[in-house]
């Protein structure tokens, strides 16, 4: 078993891959129709003003979701390109298939990672708000009437967001392709815990950990619920309008609470009682991850070692 230091690592899957985010570089392995493991690789690099945001309170979970988002959506499109590839390839012959992957491997220009970049942030940002406002209009529109306390406003409203949360997810997760990357999500999770927990990185080895992972996104999303609850109960409205303006301008407050929140619980998840704060996010985990077969943890596998190895190398560059 291996006695090197544990460096905290996070990641996310991919279609038909898994993507590593290490301390000099991102990379992503995607398993090919032929059986071939591909790399993509984009070293880490951040403005200074951008790591000094990191370091406050509140506002750094917010520059990190959004860099996140933007990061990980060039990623997903290298996986999605690849597998449009494959499906490309099944449809035409060989020659043209060999052709066309030829042409699409002439690399990424600076506007194209841009561009993919500025989507992904933008797709995060929608997202979010169509999550934060339709739930609050529902509530206002079945409940706005009732005589009700603020706390219960909200409570209804995060229960509303739960239900709307839990049915996407178990909806989706019925389709082949969601299916298979959350398969990819579970088999991530595996290699981190078998690697903070100190073990050679095998797919037996790796096989035997839980696909359940405190610092999965998964929390975050449980977490902002949860936060969202309680900030929105420090202020009144007397309109559905009124409302949904105060859940768009308090949004960055909650993504920041949370960010913080989760933090907290992974810093205590050792201690008996108050390690049960981080269940919720497990408990969501049960539907954003899947059992993973030996051959998607063998891509996770690969994935990480390759970003241990760039890793090391740039380390020392």
């Amino acid at each position: 078993m291996s006695q090197e230091p544990r460096n905290i690592y996070g990641g996310q899957a991919v279609i038909e891959g898994v993507m590593f985010a290490g301390k000099h570089v991102n990379v992503t392995a995607v398993r090919r129709k032929n059986e071939e493991i591909v790399f993509y690789e984009v070293p880490r690099t951040s403005k200074t003003w951008i790591q000094k945001l990191k370091k406050i309170p509140l506002l750094r979970g917010i520059v990190a979701i959004l860099e996140s988002s933007a990061k990980g959506s060039q990623h997903l499109n290298f996986s999605m390109e690849a597998y449009a590839e494959d499906e490309l390839a099944d449809e035409k012959d060989d020659a043209k298939a060999a052709q066309k992957e030829k042409e699409g491997k002439g690399g990424w220009s600076l506007s194209m990672i841009v561009g993919v970049a500025i989507a992904g942030i933008i797709s995060f940002i929608v997202g979010k708000l169509v999550f934060t406002v339709v739930p609050a209009a529902i509530e206002e529109l079945l409940f706005g009437g009732a005589n009700l306390n603020i706390v219960v406003h909200n409570l209804i409203e995060g229960l509303i967001k739960i239900v709307f949360l839990l049915g996407y997810l178990y909806i989706i997760s019925l389709t082949p392709l969601i299916k298979r990357l959350f398969q990819y999500h579970g088999a991530e999770h595996k290699v981190i815990s078998a690697y903070e927990a100190g073990e050679d990185l095998t797919v037996a080895n790796v096989q035997r950990y839980t696909r359940l992972h405190y610092r999965c996104g998964s929390s975050f999303i449980v977490f902002s619920v949860l936060v969202g609850v309680i900030v929105y109960s420090f202020f009144h409205w007397d309109s559905m309008w009124e409302r949904i303006y105060l859940r768009v301008l308090l949004l960055p407050v909650v993504l920041g609470v949370s960010y913080e929140t989760l933090r907290f619980t992974n810093a205590l998840r050792e201690l008996p009682l108050l390690r049960y704060l981080g269940y919720p996010g497990l408990w969501l985990q049960k539907l954003t991850t899947k059992e993973p077969t030996d051959e998607q943890v063998a891509v996770s596998i690969a994935s990480f070692k390759r970003m241990l190895e760039l890793d090391r190398q740039m380390g020392k560059a």
